[in-house]
């Protein structure tokens, strides 16, 4: 099959007494994402787009809300669940690119050691960007945060 793109998205509110977790790092904020999982949108959104790159299904299948042995489960444990797959249908991620989407807290000061745990779980580069939506909608306001992640695999 050769070289294939795939695109994952993921968002979750915000939610006091949670611990936040992006893109596998634990970040010191007064809120959490509020998840059948960690709700760490990064690992969420670079799971769908790794598993959209090899024509598999989405992470709700995988890891669908509510199933018990998937309560609590960590990003790095969902990616490891989903490089395993891949590796099953013979695709090895190329590299990854995400971006997060929030206004704070501030990705920057966290970026490298996001950049770094990712890398390590994907077992390929993963690259972070982030951007605000200038207070417009539920990311603006506060209320939650999202990401866009994009993978490219070789499906050989």
């Amino acid at each position: 099959m050769g070289m294939r793109v795939g695109m994952g998205v993921d968002a979750h509110r915000l939610e006091a007494g949670v611990p936040l977790v992006l893109g596998l790092v634990g970040i010191d904020h007064p809120e959490g994402l509020a998840g059948h999982s960690d709700g760490d949108v990064v690992a969420h959104a670079v799971c769908d787009a790794l598993l959209a790159a090899a024509g598999g299904p989405d992470i709700g299948v995988l890891f669908p809300s509510g199933a018990p042995e998937w309560a609590g489960v960590t990003g790095t444990a969902m990616i490891t669940h989903v490089i395993g797959v891949l590796g099953e249908q013979g695709a090895t991620p190329v590299n990854v690119h995400a971006v997060v989407v929030c206004e704070r807290p501030r990705v920057s000061p966290h970026r490298a050691a996001m950049e770094q745990a990712l890398t390590a779980a994907v077992g390929a580069p993963v690259s972070v960007h982030a951007t605000t939506t200038d207070r417009m909608g539920f990311t603006g306001r506060g209320e939650g945060i999202a990401c866009q992640a994009v993978a490219l695999v070789d499906a050989a």
